[in-house]
């Protein structure tokens, strides 16, 4: 008869370490606003901190984490805006980048405007789509991962990074 291998988990405070940088860099690029990931960082750990007990022991951690991260952005999206059909802002508060005009072609020598650019090109894309793009090429996640995250098969996950990136290119 073969032994069972007893699986404990790795120590809340090791995960956490392990992938604190690589969460926090998904949530700024995911949210665009260095307030907004602190937030939704501490959020994302809170949550996982109180669901640790319960993660199964052959689970990937890594995958469940970006799910968390990736619920509460949607969460947060959902949110904003719902407030911003109540609150109409202020055209001089809005930031630059929101005051350029979307049909605009950028010179793609001067960075600045480039990230501008495929910000609000990734913006337009559908939520799936957007977080799928922000999972694979952002936080390096593989599609198996991808669709833990974002609670789909791995075909559909594959699926959306790339109609996602032909409609980038097509914009582009």
């Amino acid at each position: 008869m073969g032994r069972l291998k007893l699986q404990l988990p790795v120590p809340f405070e090791e995960l956490m370490q392990r992938h604190q940088r690589e969460i926090m860099r998904y949530l700024v690029r995911v949210s665009g606003d260095r307030e907004d990931a602190a937030d939704l960082f501490q959020e994302t750990w809170l949550r996982a901190y109180r669901a640790y007990p319960r993660l199964e022991a052959e689970r990937e951690a890594r995958p469940w984490l970006y799910a968390i991260a990736t619920n509460l952005c949607r969460n947060r999206a959902r949110d904003n805006a719902r407030r911003a059909r109540v609150v109409v802002p202020d055209r001089e508060e809005l930031p630059a980048a929101d005051a350029i005009r979307k049909d605009h072609r950028f010179d793609h020598e001067n960075e600045g405007y480039a990230a501008v650019h495929i910000r609000e090109l990734i913006s337009d894309l559908p939520t799936k789509q957007q977080q799928a793009l922000h999972l694979r090429y952002f936080a390096g996640l593989g599609y198996t991962e991808i669709a833990v995250a974002i609670d789909c098969s791995e075909d559909s996950a594959r699926a959306n990074v790339s109609q996602a990136v032909k409609k980038l290119k097509a914009k582009w």
